[in-house]
């Protein structure tokens, strides 16, 4: 049976803090949190994920009037409002909905019709997976929700604009090197095109430890059903906990000026392997990782694990699939920071625009790549390249789905 207690396990080996790193912005802008969110209607999509259901706890520390979240996986909205229900420390508005919908299906824009106005939006509603990337059906999909639904949501607020408007980014938007980073990053030039019209803001982050769906979490999976644990042994990432997660894009939406790009300030002795991150979990349930050579070899181990018990099967390998990045940043040169006006938060303040024709411009084509009978990986990387110079893809011919 596996023993482990998550968050205290977070805590003491990956982020190494007992307190949240967002801990003291948090409590010097108290007051401005509670005036900006207390009775407010609250709109959150893709709300039953990790960051989405830890934004929400967050902000219900400062008592929405009403609370109405929006996901595509039915049994997570249950268990959201479950665990919500159950803790003694929240408390739920009295109007608070969950809808089991796509944020680009025709109920969901009935529901912002009939429901709204809502003062405060966060869209959490996004493809984050590098391994989103394996063909052009799952490409497809990915720049659909992360870019098409996101524009086509905005352009549908413009004439009644929320109070704050906050969709989330990723750490792989800045010199993006896979679909998915630049996607969100072309995400981001969507939004900024639309700045002037709503207040829109949105954070680039580190990796959530044990977020729903992480190689982390998979580390717990494998093990709850006895099979090997596989990473890769050369990629470094930056790690924030669940709950800071949810905090740095509270921060970011109910604080933030139109425009500005939200980080965390983690500096570079702060990043893990996942290899050594895996190798601390066992060791922290009195297991001891034995390296195999390749995945075959450590499946079979698995299969007699009573026998090599307290040995645990571990295959670690250099990483050569498409669009993996060995190392994490938050911006680029030629962003301009500020560092100076939160003790754990940086902000990008002039991230490049776009203009709006030019956003649809690119959408026009994008859609126009997407409708090709004969699609190919290569001609959505000429689009994307053709809108973000700097794009420059690693391309392998592998991907993840691969790999154990």
């Amino acid at each position: 049976m596996l023993t482990i207690n998550i968050d205290q396990f977070i805590n003491k080996h990956i982020t190494k803090r007992e307190i949240s790193l967002f801990a003291r912005d948090i409590h010097q802008n108290e007051q401005e949190l509670f005036s900006r969110i207390t009775g407010k209607s609250l709109l959150v999509i893709g709300g039953a994920g990790t960051i989405g259901s830890y934004f929400i706890k967050a902000a219900l520390n400062y008592s929405p009037g009403r609370l109405y979240i929006i996901d595509i996986n039915e049994n997570a909205l249950t268990e959201l409002t479950r665990d919500l229900r159950s803790s003694a420390n929240i408390k739920v508005p009295e109007a608070y909905k969950t809808y089991p919908v796509n944020f680009n299906d025709t109920v969901f824009y009935k529901i912002l019709e009939n429901e709204g106005p809502f003062e405060i939006i966060a869209n959490f509603a996004a493809h984050k997976h590098v391994r989103s990337e394996k063909d052009q059906y799952s490409i497809q999909a990915l720049l659909e929700n992360n870019i098409i639904n996101a524009e086509k949501l905005l352009q549908c607020l413009i004439n009644h604009p929320p109070e704050h408007f906050f969709c989330v980014s990723t750490d792989k938007a800045a010199n993006p090197v896979n679909i998915m980073g630049a996607s969100k990053k072309v995400m981001e030039e969507v939004l900024m095109s639309y700045c002037q019209d709503i207040p829109v803001t949105t954070a680039r982050f580190a990796n959530v430890a044990f977020s729903n769906g992480s190689l982390l979490y998979g580390f717990y999976e494998r093990i709850t059903k006895r099979q090997p644990i596989s990473s890769p042994m050369d990629v470094k990432r930056y790690f924030v906990s669940p709950e800071e997660s949810g905090q740095i894009c509270l921060l970011a939406c109910m604080l933030g000026s139109t425009g500005d790009i939200f980080f965390p300030k983690l500096a570079e002795e702060h990043m893990m392997t996942f290899s050594h991150i895996s190798d601390l979990f066992l060791r922290e349930l009195d297991l001891e990782p034995i390296i195999c050579h390749s995945e075959q070899e450590a499946k079979e181990m698995a299969l007699h694990l009573d026998s090599i018990y307290p040995k645990y099967p571990v295959y670690y390998f250099s990483s050569d699939t498409a669009g993996e990045k060995l190392f994490e940043e938050f911006f680029t040169e030629d962003e301009k920071v500020d560092l100076l006006n939160y003790n754990s938060l940086g902000v990008i303040k002039n991230a490049t625009r776009k203009s709006r024709n030019e956003v649809n411009e690119m959408i026009r084509k994008l859609k126009q790549v997407l409708g090709m009978k004969e699609l190919s990986k290569s001609d959505i990387v000429t689009v994307l390249t053709e809108f973000l110079p700097g794009f420059h893809h690693i391309e392998t011919g592998k991907n993840l789905d691969q790999r154990m």
